[in-house]
C-alpha cells in the first residue's frame, strides 16, 4: 500500500536552515576557496549550455517573471539586512580586482591623444568621443578574448 512522505513545514526547514548554516562557514571556507580551478573548467565548458539557455523563446517571460515574483520589497530588504553590512568589507576586499580591472583601460587612456574640444554641438566634439570609445571598446574586446587587442 502506497504511504505518504513526511514533509517537513516550510517555516521548519527554514528555521533549521537558519540555525544550522551559519556553523558551516569553516567548512565554506575550506571547500569553496579551493574550487577555484574546478569552477573555471566547468563554467569554460558551459559556454553552448548558456547559450542555449539565454536564448530559449520563454526566457525573457522567465527572467522577468523571476524579478516579479521576488519583488523590489526583497530587493531593498536585503540591501539593508545584508548588503549595508558586507558593502565595506567587499569594497576593501576587492581593491585589488579593481586597480587590475582598471589598469589595462587607463593605460588606453593615456595614450590617446585628442583635439582641443570646439563649440558646444560640434561634430569635432562628437569625434573626440569616438576616437576616446573605439580604442577602449578594442580593448574591452581583446580583454574577453573576442578581438585583437
Amino acid at each position: 500500500m502506497p504511504k505518504k512522505l513526511t514533509v517537513p513545514t516550510a517555516e521548519n526547514v527554514a528555521k533549521k536552515w537558519g540555525d544550522v548554516t551559519p556553523g558551516r562557514s569553516t567548512y565554506y571556507e575550506a571547500n569553496a576557496a579551493v574550487a577555484g580551478a574546478k569552477w573555471e573548467a566547468g563554467a569554460t565548458k558551459a559556454g553552448a549550455t548558456f547559450q542555449a539557455a539565454i536564448s530559449a523563446g520563454d526566457m525573457i517571460k522567465k527572467f522577468v517573471g523571476g524579478i516579479k515574483k521576488a519583488g523590489g520589497g526583497k530587493f531593498e530588504r536585503k540591501v539593508k539586512a545584508v548588503g549595508v553590512g558586507r558593502f565595506g568589507p567587499g569594497v576593501s576586499a576587492a581593491v585589488p580586482d579593481m586597480q587590475s580591472g582598471v589598469d589595462p583601460f587607463l593605460g588606453v587612456l593615456a595614450g590617446i591623444e585628442i583635439p582641443d574640444r570646439g563649440p558646444r554641438g560640434s561634430s569635432g566634439n562628437y569625434a573626440i568621443v569616438q576616437k576616446v570609445g573605439d580604442p577602449l571598446h578594442a580593448k574591452r574586446l581583446a580583454l574577453l578574448g573576442a578581438g585583437a587587442s
